[in-house]
């Protein structure tokens, strides 16, 4: 009998023999589950404005804790958080658990704090402790927010949602053709935003790659389908700088980005610039 076990969270499924670890880098079967192997191992905490996770619609002026920890499940060229999204479990970390940062989150509420946001790198591969974190927030009548790439299969997203408040979703791109190019699905993604949508506050970021998905067209396609959501749902259109692996194309031009907003405001009723 094998002793593999296929992971649920995202749509890659990982099959992970004992003691493998998935594509993530943070996910490992233990011998009876698949876990989270970066449970409570924060990279990055910070008080941060709500606006800049981005969330510019939900409790604008507040302030939220803002935690990551190590690993992603895509594999973006471009990353603007690659030392910690692309790293192991062998980057330096502290150990926090869910009552310490849900104890601390409620400690800071004397400076505006809202709850936490699980942001920084991708918070779904966290699942278990998102989950547990969110369930305390909740009877403390504290906000749990994630900042996610939405690559998370559709089963173990409705199973969490209850407990989420608030999700700003990266929507690389409007074709599987640029899917394919980071490691991700398309389709999950788009359900991901249909499904919070019904759920919770829901904001949108797009980065905009120079020549990968900066055109007008696209752009367009993209701000429709959105509206047909909802014409309400914020879009958060960011300049990328080079980074990563992506480093011999210049900063989006300023220019570039104010073009697309006002594309999309044919469409949407709320757009923003990011990082102008």
């Amino acid at each position: 009998m094998s002793d593999k076990k296929i992971c649920e969270i995202c749509p890659h499924h990982c099959r992970l023999a004992v003691g493998e670890v998935g594509k993530c880098r943070a996910r490992i079967n233990d011998g009876e589950k698949i876990t989270a192997l970066n449970y409570g191992a924060i990279t990055s905490i910070a008080l941060d404005p709500i606006e800049k996770k981005p969330l510019y619609r939900f409790f604008p002026g507040s302030r939220i804790l803002s935690v990551g920890s190590y690993g992603c499940n895509l594999n973006c060229p471009f990353c603007q958080n690659f030392e910690i999204s692309m790293a192991d479990s062998t980057f330096p970390t502290r150990k926090i658990f869910p009552a310490q940062l849900a104890a601390l989150a409620e400690e800071l509420v004397a400076q505006k704090n809202i709850g936490v946001a699980f942001t920084y790198n991708e918070p779904f591969i966290s699942y278990e402790f998102v989950r547990d974190t969110s369930e305390l927030l909740k009877s403390r009548g504290l906000k749990s927010v994630l900042v996610t790439n939405g690559t998370v299969a559709p089963a173990a997203l409705k199973k969490i949602l209850p407990l989420i408040d608030a999700m700003n979703i990266d929507l690389k791109g409007f074709s599987q053709e640029i899917y394919s190019l980071l490691g991700g699905n398309f389709e999950t993604v788009r359900k991901t935003i249909e499904l919070a949508s019904q759920v919770c506050h829901v904001e949108v970021t797009t980065l905009i790659v120079p020549t990968m998905n900066d055109s007008i067209e696209d752009m367009d396609r993209e701000a429709a389908w959105l509206a047909n959501i909802s014409k309400d749902v914020p879009l958060h259109i960011s300049r990328f700088f080079p980074r990563y692996k992506v480093t011999n194309l210049p900063p989006t031009p300023v220019k570039k980005i104010y073009e697309l907003v006002e594309v999309a405001k044919r469409h949407l009723n709320f757009v923003y610039a990011g990082n102008c």
